[in-house]
């Protein structure tokens, strides 16, 4: 309860920049929409998609992905800018848990997505994207991007942590985050690749993702025979096994971390 509580007031502060700190937030949702309209209108016509699916509706569930793991980057810059501006040694002189910085920064983050997956999608249905089957399903794969975006989160936490500036984390995430996103099936179907380097788009959980969320929202075709892997078969099931992994391996890393870093 008290992990809960303090956790809560420090979400509360990053999100009360949102408002004191609008450019924040416009930068967040201005990069989804650039991908969305530049993928449709200008790469669409080249890219086909197996099956009767328009590329817009393949498109626009790719970017949900891509847009929460690049999203996840900001976990790291605060905590990166916070530590460099010596806020983090100032919490550390409060009677609050330990945990709560990085449950709070992290949590305030999965607000940060929802706005961002808010704005894409009225985005994606301007441009002809339409949610096929339920609302149940619409709301899992929403619920199954946000909780890959948390658990990404931590890791970003932890490298915030480690590295002198938000610079700094920035270059690193782009440096990982970039070669996931585009080695994948964000925006090209799996066939489209070959190999090892095939192998690789299925396993990859940025894939798995974007099938996920492809497949709940009824924006995949019948006809298409699913990649032969486990993970391609199962993405939902793949992608959270994915995020609790993530999170029982960089949650402690990242307290431990915190810790280190505040008694420097």
């Amino acid at each position: 309860m008290r992990i809960a509580r303090d956790g809560w007031v420090v979400a509360r502060r990053n999100v009360i920049k949102i408002v004191r700190v609008p450019e924040i937030l416009v930068f967040v949702l201005i990069s989804p929409i650039m991908f969305v309209l530049l993928f449709a209108y200008v790469f669409g016509g080249a890219i086909d998609v197996p099956g009767d699916v328009d590329y817009k509706e393949f498109l626009v569930p790719g970017i949900f992905a891509q847009t929460v793991v690049f999203g996840a980057t900001f976990t790291g810059a605060g905590l990166a800018e916070d530590m460099q501006k010596g806020i983090i040694d100032r919490f550390r002189s409060l009677p609050m848990s330990r945990s709560a910085v990085l449950v709070g920064r992290t949590a305030s983050d999965v607000i940060y997505n929802v706005l961002s997956l808010t704005i894409m999608a009225l985005t994606g249905l301007l441009v002809g994207w339409r949610i096929r089957d339920g609302i149940l399903d619409a709301a899992l794969a929403f619920g199954v991007l946000l909780v890959f975006a948390y658990a990404i989160s931590w890791v970003m936490g932890w490298v915030g942590l480690l590295v002198p500036s938000p610079e700094v984390v920035n270059n690193a995430s782009f440096i990982v985050i970039m070669p996931l996103t585009f080695v994948s099936n964000v925006f090209v179907p799996t066939e489209s690749f070959d190999g090892p380097l095939r192998t690789f788009v299925e396993w990859n959980p940025v894939s798995t993702v974007a099938q996920a969320t492809r497949e709940l929202f009824g924006n995949t075709s019948p006809d298409v025979v699913t990649p032969d892997s486990w993970a391609m078969e199962n993405p939902v099931i793949y992608t959270l096994l994915w995020s609790v992994a993530i999170v029982a391996i960089f949650a402690p890393l990242s307290v431990r971390q915190y810790v280190r870093a505040s008694n420097r």
